[in-house]
Order: structure tokens, then sequence, then C-alpha cells
């Protein structure tokens, strides 16, 4: 197997490595200089037509694009330890989990990211005010994501690691890497859970993947 991929800041292509990482699973990584347009290239275009990273690509040719899509495969070629839950109350449960944190948290990041970060101004018709707005949006997010682990879960979907956990991180990294200050300082009172979740994911090995 061939991940096709994208270097830190890149937080999708980051979930994959975090996975193999859980797994023990040594990737084939080749990286894309997405500054220069690699992922848009023909060569690539015909690996995912939407031109993006991550693309996991198998021995026999055959391409994943999206990143829970590829990590799922992985989870199903090495099931231990599960990202996605054993039994199928947990495995809806991950799966609302994934959903919430990608639209509650990633939503109002990926938006402030494409209308009011410098970085993005040249590629898009940004449109500034709405991409500020948004992080009053994160922080209400935020406020919801710290009462969800109120109630002393040691991770997002439970008491397990799982690709919840993973694309939570993720999006508070880059949410932080821009500027958006996710999870507070020492005085943001309704940030306390998610602190203390953060400070265990980060001293997972896999965390620096």
């Amino acid at each position: 197997m061939k991940l096709y991929s994208a270097p830190m800041p890149a937080p999708n292509p980051r979930r994959v490595r975090i996975a193999a990482a859980e797994k023990g699973i040594a990737l084939d990584e080749v990286m894309l200089d997405l500054r220069a347009r690699a992922h848009r290239s023909p060569e690539h275009l015909a690996r995912n037509s939407l031109g993006q990273v991550p693309v996991l690509e198998l021995d026999d040719g055959t391409t994943i694009a999206e990143t829970v899509s590829i990590c799922r495969y992985l989870d199903a070629l090495h099931p231990e330890p599960p990202l996605f839950g054993r039994t199928p109350l947990e495995q809806a449960q991950v799966d609302m989990a994934i959903r919430r944190v990608e639209t509650q948290l990633g939503e109002p990041v990926k938006m402030y990211w494409r209308h009011a970060h410098p970085a993005t101004a040249a590629l898009l018709t940004q449109y500034k005010d709405y991409g500020a707005s948004n992080r009053e949006g994160l922080d209400r997010a935020m406020a919801w994501f710290d009462r969800e682990l109120a109630d002393g879960r040691a991770f997002v979907a439970g008491d397990t690691f799982t690709m919840a956990d993973i694309a939570a991180v993720t999006i508070l990294d880059f949410g932080t890497l821009i500027g958006m200050a996710p999870l507070g300082d020492d005085t943001t009172a309704d940030r306390t859970n998610a602190r203390a979740w953060y400070a265990r994911i980060a001293a997972r090995p896999s965390y620096a993947a």
C-alpha cells in the first residue's frame, strides 16, 4: 500500500498517520507539495478526481480517498486496537461522535481558514466578515464539546480511544495553528474538560505522527 499524503500542517493526512501509528502500521507515504499544486496534477487527479489528499493506493492499483474511509479500511485489515468500536452500539456511537466533531468543531475551523486567513486569500474569493464570525461559532462549539466531556469519560466516544478522538485533535490542532485558540487558556472556564482530554491525547505516542 502507498499513501499519497502531505506533511504537517495538513490535518487530514495526519489523521491517517495517527490511525496507522495506533495500529503499528508502517505506511509507504508519498508526500505531495500542496503549495506547488501537486495534488492537482493529472497523475493525482487520476487517483482522486477531487484532487485531495490523502489517497491510499492498494497493491492492485485500487485507490481509496476520504480520510475516515481510509482509516476504516486499515481498521478492518488490522482490527486491534479497534478505532471504530467493537459492538454495533459502539460503532454507532463512534460514527455519531465523528459526525458531530466534524460538523460542530470542523466547520467553523474550515470556514475561518477559507474566508479569514491570509494564507488562503489568493486561492478563492474570501468573505472576511463571515470568516471572522466563525471564531464565535467555534467558541460555542467548544463549550458544547466541554459539556460532552463533563461526564467523566476519558475519550470522545467513551472510555476507549477511537477515530473520533483522532478527528477532534487534528481539527483543534489546525485551529490552534491558524490562530483560533480553540482550547483557550487556563482562565477559560468552559474548556477545562476539553483541555484535560487534549492532554490525554497529546500524551499518546501516536500524537507525534
